[in-house]
């Protein structure tokens, strides 16, 4: 039993009964192991998180890469457009 469930099975003793208590505290135990088995397909793990995390970074660098592209292109329109003018 870990500290949460020492602790659960302390306060439902008391009001319930050492057999009662255990039976609750295994009970929920078991409901909860059967909520995370349905649900841990879609829980992200640490290695999605890191891949994600990843591929933001390659995604930040390619707009920058872009960003700084369309600016240099704007400014030598500019440059043009004001030399053509004069």
């Amino acid at each position: 039993m870990v500290v949460s469930e020492i602790t659960l099975y302390n306060v439902l003793k008391a009001k319930l009964g050492e057999a009662e208590a255990q039976t609750v505290v295994e009970g929920i135990k078991q409901e909860v192991r059967n909520e995370f088995d349905s649900k841990k397909d879609t829980l992200a793990s640490k290695e999605d998180i890191l891949n994600l995390k990843v591929d933001m970074e390659r995604g930040f660098k390619d707009n920058l890469k872009w960003t700084v592209a369309t600016i240099i292109a704007c400014t030598g329109i500019l440059l043009a457009l004001i030399k053509f003018v004069h």
